[in-house]
């Protein structure tokens, strides 16, 4: 599993004009989940995800995770993620998990980081035309 993770002090995710999700403070974390992935690579990335201490604390040091904050996680499927761009031109996604797998892992990495304590919004999964607003 790949994820990309970005504090945000607001951020929501559209799929063309129709919104899907929307949060305050928090992460958005862009997720690509590989072949070979299972349940144990998604529990260890919540986990790293809630414990991750990216935001300032009172002296402006980043020491606080999204958990102290309250803040909350909006994650987004991101299959590009997987690219091998070695060599020419064209990327090519072998690395990425077939589909049904691949949701299946999302949706769970989703429990497992509400199960942490960080309230969880979702994209849409295999949306193929989408847009983040902030």
């Amino acid at each position: 599993m790949k994820a990309l993770v970005q504090r945000m002090s607001e951020a929501g995710v559209a799929v063309g004009c129709r919104a899907v999700a929307q949060i305050g403070r928090g992460l958005l974390v862009l997720l690509c989940v590989e072949k070979g992935d299972g349940p144990d690579e998604a529990r260890r990335l919540a986990r790293k995800i809630a414990r991750l201490r990216i935001f300032d604390d009172e002296t402006g040091k980043m020491n606080r995770t999204v958990v102290e904050t309250a803040g909350r996680a909006l994650v987004v499927s991101q299959f590009t993620l997987a690219a091998d761009l070695r060599r020419g031109h064209r990327p090519g996604f072998a690395g990425a998990a077939p589909p049904a797998a691949a949701k299946a892992l999302y949706e769970r990495l989703a429990v497992l980081l509400a199960e942490e304590g960080v309230p969880v919004e979702t994209g849409e999964f295999a949306a193929c035309a989408w847009r983040f607003v902030w």
